[in-house]
């Protein structure tokens, strides 16, 4: 046991038992010592969870992890949270119905698979035996919120907001979506993500493994070209996938959706942009709310002319960020994770403060530049200070 090295999810075929070997195995590595196990229970048993932030560990010591005197129920929480359920009955009863050879969960689930892997010809097949699977949805009750995303397999293609080992973006991602889309489904259908309820477009834009896969904006071309609404549908904090891309920093995602008509004739999205005569024209007319999230987003995105403007107009360089523009950190944090040395030499020189400690990882500037690997920025920021 002490070779232990995971607790990787399992597919749909694999049943109850083998997930219950799972636990056990867990189980046995964490006695044996294992470190992998340890970070397992760690990640993933709500006990060593911030109340709060859910999905945070909290600072807690390998030694005490060992001895919280963990069983074998311990482990089985811990495995189930893994594969993002809400617990161990939610994966019982999940994972017995994905066994029953004609049910039409197992249908969905194994449509699923087909998609993230790219593999056409499977999902071509099961579309042509079963048309209704384009516009199914989940029932799996996950550890998220809401508990029930209840995704289309349009969804999965956004790779955002479903289960973490199924956010991965085939190279192919491109052609599965018009497979799905030309098959029936509804380019705008909302599923129940991060506390609200979205479309794939405003999911896919703040996404990572498309954009690493290099198929993001091929994925929002298609999406628009099908009738996606530019300006988004569903619930507001991430309604708007102009916003939401230059929130999460896909800038070339944003500039496709500006080609593609997204309204950007307000301070934050010009902002944002980098645009600064339209940032100066538009500044005097906005309201305090709107210069607080210009100023955040244009840090963190390295616009230091619009940092410059914003700031010459009396915004506070000490401020947390706003709600939806990473409130848990300062336009300094995030200028000096991005590496953006003209916006951090900017602040410095307008007496931001390099004391300031995050509120989820209680880190200083220049501690995010060192867990960035920005040492140039660390440097200058140590120097400063």
């Amino acid at each position: 046991m002490a070779e232990f090295t995971s607790a990787t999810p399992l597919g749909p075929d694999a049943t109850v038992r083998d997930h219950e070997n799972q636990a056990e195995q867990l189980l046995a590595a964490l006695r044996a010592g294992n470190a992998t196990a340890v970070r397992i229970f760690h990640q993933c048993h709500p006990r060593f969870l911030d109340p709060e932030v859910t999905w945070l560990p909290r600072p807690v010591g390998d030694d005490e992890i060992r001895a919280a005197g963990l069983d074998l129920d311990d482990a089985r929480l811990a495995v189930a949270r893994a594969a993002c359920y809400r617990d161990w009955p939610a994966l019982v009863d999940h994972v017995t119905e994905i066994g029953r050879p004609d049910s039409p969960v197992r249908a969905f689930e194994l449509a699923v698979e087909a998609l993230i892997r790219g593999d056409r010809t499977a999902l071509e097949a099961m579309l042509r035996r079963n048309p209704e699977l384009v516009r199914a949805r989940s029932v799996r009750v996950t550890c998220f919120d809401p508990a029930v995303h209840r995704a289309t397999l349009l969804h999965y293609l956004g790779a955002n907001g479903v289960e973490g080992h199924r956010q991965r973006s085939p190279a192919n991602a491109v052609e599965m979506a018009e497979l799905v889309l030309d098959a029936g489904a509804e380019v705008d259908a909302l599923a129940a993500m991060y506390g609200g309820e979205y479309a794939t477009l405003s999911m896919l834009v703040s996404s990572s493994p498309p954009a690493d896969a290099g198929v993001q904006g091929g994925l929002v071309e298609v999406l628009l070209d099908w009738g996606a609404a530019i300006e988004g549908v569903g619930s507001e904090e991430w309604k708007s996938p102009l916003m939401t891309a230059l929130v999460f920093g896909f800038r070339d995602v944003a500039a496709i959706l500006v080609r593609r008509g997204a309204r950007a004739d307000h301070l934050v999205a010009a902002a944002g942009l980098g645009r600064v005569e339209a940032t100066a024209a538009l500044l005097p007319g906005a309201d305090p709310g709107a210069k607080h999230r210009a100023l955040a987003l244009a840090a963190q995105l390295g616009h230091a002319e619009v940092v410059r403007l914003l700031l010459d107009a009396g915004e506070d360089p000490d401020r947390f960020n706003p709600p939806g523009f990473h409130a848990h950190a300062t336009p300094l944090h995030q200028a000096a994770l991005a590496g953006h040395e003209a916006v951090v030499r900017l602040l410095i020189e307008r007496g931001a403060r390099l004391d300031l400690a995050d509120t989820l990882w209680h880190a200083t500037p220049v501690g995010w530049a060192r867990h960035q690997g920005q040492e140039a920025i660390a440097r200058i920021l140590e120097a400063a200070s």
